[in-house]
């Protein structure tokens, strides 16, 4: 695993990536070897740099936004080719409107159309071969999973649905092995034979109580042979990007980095936050207001919807938003939270939810102080009330001010039953553990994707 933006990314994906980047400028640099096209460039600009840096700037990104570097289409060829077709128009219609707009930046026709084919033709092959190495089990290193129990069995299934981690589970060795279908290799004492048998490289210690029972001297002999010996919570958290809240322990939280903050990076974060709030409110209030004048067109009641929401340190604070649900309905349940096909939202409210155009007065409350633009998302004083009642260590989302957009909300959807809470919860700890300028960072690019595509919620 990389780490990059305080996250972990598969090691084999950062490849993928760079091997992109390589592929549309090599495909460039082809086209204009075929066309007989030296520079690359437009002669006022006497450098193929520009160029190269323009078109990786517009590719790359569309690359992203179209999921292929989601676990989902990594898994599917088929999937990831319609994709790349899907990002080559893309990419060619930017293109032509940047050209459009700077025409001294532009390339004869051929030698786009020419660059175009083999950009496209190159990503393909780069796709197909991460496709065959990652599906190769011969190019995947095998893992043991010490111990069985929840964590074994998803960490299992997590393994075995991300062919581009390059790891395989070839089984458990421990107590009560063999279960959740994990195939069982032996018992405590066989686990020097079982690794050397299997020809394993990681052993993944999975157990929930290890007292007395982990093999002090097998694990440091493992471990001195080339072996690695990873922790199975931390590994979890690096494949799912959230905690595992069945095994969570108090020290993880304690001793982690994110539940701290220094006088001088949170005045400076609150002075930052309260300047952009306050300059986007004053250029996006004609917006606000052209949506203000539709939702009162649309149905009865009032333009605003104001309720009463839990933040940092469990201080209560007025939240804003646009009202997006018929006013009757709203003054009787707005304590419940709307599902996905909710009758209770209006024409104007479904298009405002789904762009998170409904959000927008929260720059009031960014700029008040009550939020900050990324952190746990808000909720009512019952509902928290009530978690806070039913979910371990749930208390410990009120430890940062909430946010308009977060990592819980840039991975999830609707947040109805108690289960999707728990996977919150799971979510928004992960980011107070490891809360960073680049993990914020990172944040605002998958929100940024989310209001682009206008993914439903």
């Amino acid at each position: 695993m990389v780490r990059v933006f305080n996250v972990s990314l598969p090691g084999r994906t950062v490849v993928l990536a760079m091997s992109d980047i390589f592929a549309i400028t090599s495909a460039l640099l082809g086209a204009a070897f075929v066309c007989g096209r030296a520079g690359v460039v437009s002669p006022s600009l006497g450098t193929g740099l520009v160029q190269i840096a323009m078109i990786t700037l517009i590719w790359m990104p569309c690359i992203y936004y179209y999921d292929l570097y989601e676990t989902s289409v990594l898994s599917s060829i088929s999937e990831g080719m319609k994709r790349l077709l899907q990002v080559t128009g893309t990419a060619c219609l930017a293109l032509g409107f940047l050209y459009l707009v700077f025409p001294r930046l532009g390339m004869p026709h051929t030698l786009l159309l020419m660059w175009v084919f083999l950009a496209g033709l190159t990503l393909g092959v780069v796709r197909w071969v991460f496709s065959v190495v990652s599906h190769s089990g011969s190019l995947s290193q095998r893992v043991i999973l010490f111990g069985s129990g929840p964590l074994a069995h998803q960490l299992y299934e997590q393994i075995r649905i991300r062919p581009e981690l390059g790891l395989r589970v070839v089984g458990s060795v421990g107590i009560s092995g063999g279960t959740f279908g994990i195939p069982n290799l032996g018992e405590v004492e066989d686990l020097a034979e079982v690794v050397q048998r299997e020809g394993a490289k990681h052993v993944v210690l999975t157990m929930a109580d290890r007292r007395g029972v982990m093999p002090i001297d097998a694990l440091f002999a493992l471990k001195a042979g080339g072996v690695r010996i990873l922790d199975g919570v931390n590994l979890y958290e690096e494949i799912t990007g959230k905690l595992h809240l069945e095994t969570l322990r108090p020290s993880t939280l304690l001793f982690s980095r994110g539940f701290r903050g220094s006088f001088i990076g949170s005045l400076l974060g609150r002075a930052y936050e309260f300047t952009l709030a306050s300059i986007m409110l004053v250029l996006l209030s004609p917006i606000i207001a052209l949506m203000a004048l539709a939702i009162r067109l649309d149905s009865p009641g009032p333009v605003f919807f104001r309720q009463k929401r839990v933040g940092k340190n469990s201080k209560v604070f007025v939240l804003y938003k646009l009202r997006s649900m018929y006013w009757d309905e709203t003054d009787r349940s707005g304590t419940v939270p709307a599902g996905a096909q909710d009758r209770r939202i209006t024409r104007v409210g479904y298009w405002l939810r789904r762009f998170r155009l409904d959000e927008l007065p929260q720059l009031y409350n960014i700029a008040k102080g009550d939020m900050a633009f990324i952190g746990p998302r808000p909720f009512t004083c019952e509902m928290e009330a009530d978690l806070s009642e039913k979910i371990a260590f749930y208390r410990q989302r009120w430890a940062v001010r909430p946010g308009a957009t977060g990592w819980a909300q840039v991975h999830g959807g609707y947040c109805v039953t108690l289960q999707d809470n728990i996977e919150k919860l799971s979510h928004d700890l992960y980011y107070i553990k490891n809360k960073s300028f680049g993990l914020d960072c990172l944040v605002l690019l998958k929100t940024f994707k989310i209001l682009l595509l206008g993914k439903e919620r």
